[in-house]
């Protein structure tokens, strides 16, 4: 059941909290998902999300934890014991636990894992608080159905059916050997299709995707995405199988990745949110802007070793921001498709070809805008012949070598284990806008001879 979010609702349940009236609460979010209880306890104060946290059921609050945003999360988790969060925690998946315990400090992360009742559980947990984060170790869930090579299919159903109860979604049934080595996997249509004598070496499928334990999370998005998996299972060094990891790991790793680029590509130097206090947002914000007031001065040094120019020519002076922001409107175009490129592992071909590909269409839309400006310059603004064919020039040499620029710098970046994403904010932009300056009064210089 889906929960229509309005001032109305919040109301009305914030009455119903005052009174403690527990029944309706209750009844209330019976049937609604945890996803739509985490936006409402989101949207209320602490004390009203707190007071509903410890009313429903650990089944339910333990995956309404995974969903919050992670300020009330925290706010909510330093106001639970050891004991109540280890009753959440041991209703969740091992990754989704991990995260949360992994977000405590590391006293209140050994009095949770102590307070646990499940010994294999607190054994899980340990076990994938160790791997880095960002790597397949940190994303992975220790749940999954695993079988052995020499069952039949007849003990290999009676024994999956225990595990079956521990894992949310079935996927595949791992193969493994008699030393825990992953050989293969099984679907559950191969199962119940074979006979029951069969032994699961004869009828299992030996090509198997999987990834290493300390792969990059990034990598392990790029290889589910290729190959349209819903899970993909995690091996160590030697290839014995440790875990598996799902979809709904991935997209988050997707969109937490999307956002730090998007971030960076607008000038944060850390990842923010909305409701990061002041100082928390001007660290990040300011090592871009002191970046960019540098190349504003920069830009100003240029312009002041032309001022002859601009005292014979003054027309000039009204085309030299349009100029410098086409330079950066068109390296920022032109990085932004490469980077997107590099992302989803789709750029193709050499280096010189992409180049080349750049040159070509940077010429072509040249052409086109220079066409038009000098066109609206001579025509509207009266501008001599002179003058229309230093802008023009301008604007063509501007935009083919912003173009180069947003291509080449990307790509350099990632050969250099360097987020790429760099090349779409401030750093692009300022320095084309730099570039674009100098280029326009060295053009005017040779053809207007001052």
């Amino acid at each position: 059941m889906t929960l229509e979010i309005n001032n109305e609702f919040l109301d009305n349940l914030t009455e119903l909290i005052a009174s403690k009236n527990d029944k309706k609460i209750s009844a209330l979010f019976a049937e609604v998902h945890f996803a739509d209880i985490a936006e409402v306890l989101d949207e209320l104060d602490f004390d009203e999300a707190i007071y509903i946290i410890k009313l429903l059921d650990s089944e339910k609050t333990s995956e309404i934890l995974t969903e919050l945003d992670e300020d009330t999360r925290e706010k909510i988790l330093e106001n639970l014991s050891a004991r109540e969060i280890a009753d959440e925690i041991g209703e969740m998946d091992t990754d989704d636990a991990a995260d949360i315990i992994g977000e405590l400090s590391e006293e209140r992360q050994r009095r949770v894992i102590n307070a646990l009742e499940d010994d294999d559980l607190a054994a899980d947990i340990k076990e994938l608080l160790s791997y880095d984060d960002n790597t397949a170790g940190a994303l992975m869930a220790k749940e999954l159905v695993k079988v052995y090579e020499t069952w039949t299919v007849a003990g290999c159903m009676r024994r999956i059916r225990g595990q079956a109860k521990e894992v949310t979604r079935v996927h595949s049934i791992y193969v493994v050997d008699k030393e825990e080595k992953l050989v293969g996997r099984l679907s559950l249509k191969d199962l119940i299709t074979s006979k029951s004598d069969q032994k699961i070496a004869d009828i299992l499928k030996p090509k198997v995707d999987a990834v290493n334990v300390h792969e990059d999370d990034e990598e392990v998005a790029k290889i589910m995405a290729k190959y349209d998996l819903e899970a993909i299972p995690v091996v160590d060094d030697n290839n014995v199988l440790l875990g598996r990891i799902t979809i709904d790991d991935i997209v988050d790793v997707i969109r937490d990745e999307a956002d730090k680029d998007y971030q960076m590509a607008a000038g944060f130097s850390q990842d923010v949110e909305v409701n990061d206090t002041i100082w928390e947002l001007t660290k990040a914000r300011l090592p871009w802007l002191i970046l960019a007031l540098f190349g504003g001065f920069i830009s100003v040094s240029v312009l002041g070793s032309f001022d002859s120019a601009m005292v014979k020519y003054k027309e000039l002076f009204f085309f030299t921001p349009l100029i410098a922001a086409m330079a950066g409107n068109v390296g920022v175009q032109s990085s932004a498709i490469i980077v997107q490129g590099l992302a989803n592992d789709s750029l193709k071909g050499s280096l010189f070809r992409r180049l080349l590909k750049e040159i070509l269409q940077g010429l072509l839309n040249g052409f086109v805008l220079a066409a038009l400006l000098m066109s609206a310059g001579m025509l509207f603004l009266g501008f001599p012949l002179d003058l229309g064919i230093t802008v023009a020039a301008s604007l063509i040499s501007v935009i083919v070598i912003a173009s180069i620029i947003g291509t080449f710098i990307p790509i350099i970046l990632a050969k250099r284990g360097i987020d790429p994403a760099l090349a779409t904010g401030p750093f692009i932009t300022t320095s084309n806008d730099i570039l674009g300056i100098l280029i326009y009064f060295s053009i005017a210089k040779l053809v207007l001879g001052f």
